[in-house]
């Protein structure tokens, strides 16, 4: 460590003045214990302050001005006051307080300064916090678009559009599913978003006999922005639906509140 350099800092006189923050302060204390120099320093500052904060202010000015107001009272009309010996004033000591004065006024200034820099350091890293965030979740969306357009594009899938039932006409999903990967893609985009302790719930269905397997929730619905989900789906399916069910799921589909369905095509 550069001992001048941190001495000439101003940080011993923040530290003494107790300016610091907390954090700050135990990082001051610990050079001190490990440069004896940087603790002379210290003790030289605080003896100046000591010293300052001990010089007398100018108390018996106002005594002085109080007795010749005084005096002036008491004086005849028209006669001139007589001329009293005025003792001569301590300049030192006025100069003392003075110096006093301004050292503090000054520590003031710099004090509320150093707290605006401060708060606006703290803004600044907030911004830079939220931008980076930002760029974050900027990249994840790039990133997400990629990987459903590559999805899209592979020849092992197939796209099964499911359709509005009773319970909503104007619903549409999507099934993207990769027969190699058993990985079904649900494009859920056109769902309305469901009521509150409500989910949505993925079924694969083979027809004779019908019998439903559940393929899983579309978890976080309402959170995800590109409503597209990746499920895994090893079943020979003949078609998908899709269910309104109570939050946590069912072990059966509710029919009453099948929202899609859709059949796959024969290869």
């Amino acid at each position: 460590m550069d001992i001048q350099k941190y001495i000439s800092s101003g940080i011993l006189e923040l530290y003494v003045y107790g300016a610091l923050s907390e954090e700050e302060s135990r990082e001051v204390s610990r050079v001190l214990k490990e440069y004896p120099e940087v603790k002379a320093e210290v003790e030289e500052i605080e003896k100046a302050l000591l010293t300052l904060s001990a010089a007398t202010a100018p108390n018996n000015a106002e005594h002085l001005i109080s007795s010749i107001k005084e005096k002036l009272s008491k004086s005849p009309a028209g006669t001139a006051p007589v001329a009293t010996p005025v003792r001569s004033i301590n300049w030192i000591t006025y100069t003392g307080w003075a110096a006093s004065l301004l050292l503090l006024i000054g520590l003031f200034v710099f004090f509320n300064r150093t707290s605006e820099l401060r708060e606006e350091l703290q803004a600044a890293n907030a911004r830079n916090v939220q931008m980076e965030e930002q760029i974050a979740n900027a990249r994840e969306d790039v990133e997400k678009a990629e990987e459903l357009l590559a999805v899209i594009r592979d020849r092992n899938v197939q796209r099964i559009p499911l359709k509005g039932q009773q319970v909503a006409p104007e619903a549409f999903a999507s099934v993207y599913w990769n027969t190699q990967e058993n990985t079904a893609y649900i494009d859920a985009k056109e769902l309305p978003e469901p009521p509150r302790g409500k989910v949505y719930q993925v079924w694969s269905l083979t027809m004779q006999p019908l019998t439903p397997t559940s393929l899983g929730l579309l978890a976080n619905f309402e959170a995800d922005d590109n409503k597209v989900f990746s499920l895994e789906n090893p079943n020979q399916s003949e078609a998908f639906g899709i269910t309104l069910e109570p939050e946590g799921g069912s072990e059966t589909p509710t029919m009453e509140q099948l929202y899609v369905l859709g059949t796959v095509a024969a290869p």
